[in-house]
């Protein structure tokens, strides 16, 4: 293990003991080098990666600190690792994603207000209304991340986002098989909003496992290359 590597595995360990809490100051650069047993050099390079990494941060005048440490923060630097995936790396998230996004509207289900049914709704409407591929993905976007808010839940909020950021770079809405992908998104997310206004959790989880899946199916039918 080289120095720098020596020096981050130090500070993880720091960190994840409580030894360096979220918001801390951490010890004078020549102090917590001795304590890593690495060079001054090799600790600032190390610092800057965990910086880049959400988990640390330099403030100007003031020394070093630990970061909020808070997930949706730490999640944000996760994303563009996500956004480098080839369509099959991405398409191994998409078990991952049945599951969060399935508990989430579960949750939504079960703390239901008339008011996230009515914007679910409404977004639902807007959708069938728009044969733009670029509005209804917006409206798509905006669906999944209401129900993801109506769970209670921003950590997982953030992992949703995180893992749908990159399937919007392989615009399955459009093109000549857009029309169909567009209608089976709809029908599926009409049968989530049922579920939810219906505050059937269950049902919830059930109908949005469905709808990843018949996503998951026309990204590997239609197999489309990614476009920023």
């Amino acid at each position: 293990m080289g120095a720098v590597e020596t020096a981050m595995q130090g500070l993880r360990n720091k960190i994840a003991s409580g030894e360096l809490a979220a918001g801390q100051k951490c010890p004078p650069e020549a102090e917590l080098s001795a304590q890593l047993g690495v060079s001054r050099s090799s600790l600032r390079e190390a610092v800057r990666a965990m910086s880049a990494l959400g988990v640390m941060e330099s403030r100007h005048g003031s020394g070093t600190y630990i970061s909020s440490l808070e997930p949706t923060v730490i999640l944000q630097n996760f994303a563009l690792l996500v956004d480098l995936l080839p369509l099959d790396g991405l398409l191994e998230l998409f078990e991952i994603r049945r599951l969060m996004e399935s508990h989430a509207a579960a949750a939504a289900a079960a703390n239901a207000t008339p008011e996230v049914v009515a914007k679910l709704t409404a977004l639902v409407e807007s959708m069938e209304a728009t044969d733009n591929p670029s509005e209804y993905s917006e409206l798509d976007s905006q669906f999944h991340e209401e129900i993801c808010r109506a769970s209670g839940n921003s950590t997982l909020n953030a992992l949703v986002r995180l893992f749908r950021s990159r399937g919007g770079h392989f615009h399955i809405f459009d093109g000549d098989d857009g029309p169909a992908v567009r209608g089976d998104s709809t029908a599926g997310h009409s049968a989530i909003v049922a579920a939810i206004a219906r505050r059937d959790p269950t049902m919830a989880a059930t109908a949005t496992a469905a709808h990843i899946a018949q996503t998951e199916t026309w990204l590997k039918k239609l197999r489309p290359e990614p476009r920023l």
